[in-house]
Parts: C-alpha cells; sequence; structure tokens
C-alpha cells in the first residue's frame, strides 16, 4: 500500500530553533542506531519510521557505522526512503556521522579528512541521497588537528554533500575551538550531539554555556540513561530487556536495588504528573529551553507514540525539580 503521510502530522510537535541558525528540529528525534539493522525485522523499522513522521517528528539520526551490521541502518533508511518517502524528502532533516572504526586500515576511522569526506561519500551510496542535511563529526580525534577535521566539514559543505554541520562527544573546550574555527571558515556549527539525562548531567557543567555563547543547538542521546528511565526494571530485569541480554546500553550488573528504588521513586512523580517515567524523563531533559531536540530509540511504534506525552502536560514546578534531585543526590 502506498505511504500517505497523515494530514495532522504538524499539529502537536514543537520545532525549536538549533543555536542561532535558520533550522527548527522537532523536539523529538528518531534515533537510528539499534533495531534498523540487518539484523533486525525491516517492516517493523519502516513502520516506526512513517509513524515518527506521521506525529511530527521530522529529524532521523543515523551514523556510518550504525547497524548491526555497520552500514546496514543507512541501507536499510535508504530503502524505505526509497519505498516511502521520498515525495516528502523536503520535509525531513537527515543526518548522519562518521569517526568510529567503519573499515581497517589507518583511514577508516577517527577525524582525518580522508576518513570524513570517503565515509560521507559512502553513507551517501547507502542512503541513495545526494545530501544529508547534517554530517557530524562523531568523536573528537586527539592525533588529527582539529583545523583538519573542521576544514573537511566546510568542505563537505561547499561540495553540496552537506547542508549544515555539528560536533558529537566534544567537552566544552573542544567544542568552542571546533566552533570558532568553523566561523572563520564559514560554515558555523550547528549543533552537539552529546548524552544527557538526569542521571548524567555533564553538559550542565560548561558545555551547555559554549553553546549558548557559541550559538549552537543541542541533541542529547540516550535522555532515557539506556531505558533505565522507563518503566521497565521497576520490578525487576524483565526477559526482553536491554540489561537481560548483550547490550551497549545497559548490564545486568548496573541494576542494584538503591538504584531500582530510585526509579521507583521517579516513577511515583512520573504519575502525579499524569505522565509515564519515559515521558517525564525527555521532558526533564527538554526544560528550560536549553536543549534542542532529545533524541529516542525506539523497538516498537508504542514507544514512539509514547515519547509525545512529553510534550503535552505543564512545565515542572521548582518542587518537582527539587524532588527529582533529591531522589538521585
Amino acid at each position: 500500500m502506498t505511504y500517505s503521510a497523515a494530514s495532522g502530522r504538524y499539529d502537536t510537535m514543537t520545532y525549536n530553533r538549533s543555536g542561532r541558525s535558520g533550522l527548527r528540529i522537532p523536539a523529538i528525534s528518531l534515533g537510528l542506531w539499534h533495531n534498523f539493522g540487518g539484523i533486525n525485522v525491516y517492516e517493523n523499522g519502516r513502520a516506526m519510521v512513517r509513524r515518527a513522521f506521521d506525529l511530527g517528528i521530522t529529524h532521523f539520526d543515523l551514523a556510518n557505522n550504525y547497524g548491526p551490521p555497520a552500514g546496514s541502518a543507512e541501507e536499510s533508511f535508504g530503502q524505505i526512503l526509497k519505498q516511502d518517502m521520498l515525495p516528502y524528502r523536503d520535509e525531513m532533516i537527515i543526518s548522519t556521522k562518521a569517526g568510529y572504526y567503519m573499515w581497517p586500515g589507518p583511514y577508516g576511522e577517527w577525524g582525518s579528512k580522508k576518513n570524513l569526506i570517503a565515509s560521507l561519500d559512502q553513507s551517501l551510496k547507502r542512503m541513495q541521497l545526494d545530501y544529508v542535511d547534517i554530517y557530524y563529526h562523531h568523536r573528537p580525534d586527539p592525533n588529527t588537528p582539529l583545523e583538519e577535521t573542521m576544514a573537511a566539514l566546510d568542505l563537505v559543505v561547499r561540495q553540496g554533500k552537506a547542508l549544515y554541520v555539528g560536533i558529537s562527544n566534544y567537552r566544552p573546550e573542544e567544542a568552542r575551538k571546533a566552533s570558532q574555527i568553523l566561523k572563520k571558515l564559514g560554515t558555523p556549527c550547528v549543533i552537539h550531539q552529546p548524552n544527557y539525562s538526569m542521571m548524567s548531567r555533564w553538559i550542565e557543567d560548561g558545555l551547555q554555556d559554549v553553546l549558548d555563547e557559541e550559538g549552537i543547538g543541542s541533541i542529547v542521546f540516550s535522555p532515557l540513561q539506556g531505558g533505565l528511565l522507563t518503566d521497565r526494571y521497576l520490578n525487576g530485569i524483565a526477559d526482553d530487556s536491554r540489561a537481560a541480554g548483550p547490550s551497549v546500553f545497559m548490564s545486568r550488573d548496573a541494576i542494584n536495588e538503591g538504584l531500582v528504588n530510585k526509579v521507583r521513586q521517579l516513577d511515583e512523580l512520573a504519575k502525579s504528573r499524569g505522565q509515564k517515567l519515559s515521558q517525564m524523563a525527555l521532558a526533564w531533559v527538554l526544560r528550560g529551553g536549553r536543549v534542542t531536540s532529545a533524541l529516542i530509540g525506539a523497538s516498537k511504534v508504542s514507544q514512539i507514540e509514547d515519547a509525545m506525552g512529553a510534550l503535552s502536560v505543564p512545565a515542572f514546578t521548582d518542587e518537582e525539580l527539587k524532588k527529582i534531585d533529591s531522589i538521585l543526590s
């Protein structure tokens, strides 16, 4: 059946300007790190992309090594684009990244111009696209001059292969220096992608100030702390949870009674707000307007639908924020 996007797809989503750029990004974005690779059920991934778009989620976040196997998430997404989404390409923000290990030899990772240009060419081929909307350097490279890495990002914009550029996993001073180099080149950094959640707040210690000063937006990954800030662990480790199997997100050893008790208290607070814990966790990272978008992962359509509940309740009161801090202290 031919896909036709929902007519009311822009009615309930909030779109935030990324820093001082003209780019507006949905408050909830969909990441394709896992559950869209070659080992996963293609039709499930396809259904999630379609439903996300129907809900106003216009930003789809990938990287060259997403899968598994590496590269397969981009291939799957390219097929979904071809089958369903090409009529809506100009309504979509598609991003990809390079910097982590992708292929053997000295050019298959990190931040050299050789790596970044080759990586983007490969990503475009896998997704069957002429350009991406955002191209990120995925992690700082301690051995390549930052000027070379940023010059490569500038080059892909000038080549028409990317509209905007960003960085990910950069610490405050690294981010400031990268931003200043890009400004001099004439291709400003529009977005930074760090991890951030109620339980991982390192970006509050300097990075958010740098982003404000430099006019850079932020899209945060792992806002649910690898699934811990959901109802999945309220009664122990479920057999189908991430902690029950091999996962880069969560290990069984990380779940203890003290941590579960804190999660249960947070869940009670979420219920008092009329939300699920996952919805409250997303609303928390978006509070105050310093985060442009919360990047979610999903394994089924219902999780994407649930995420929209982060946007439909009143702002946190001072008492609620203090309660969260006291629970997690």
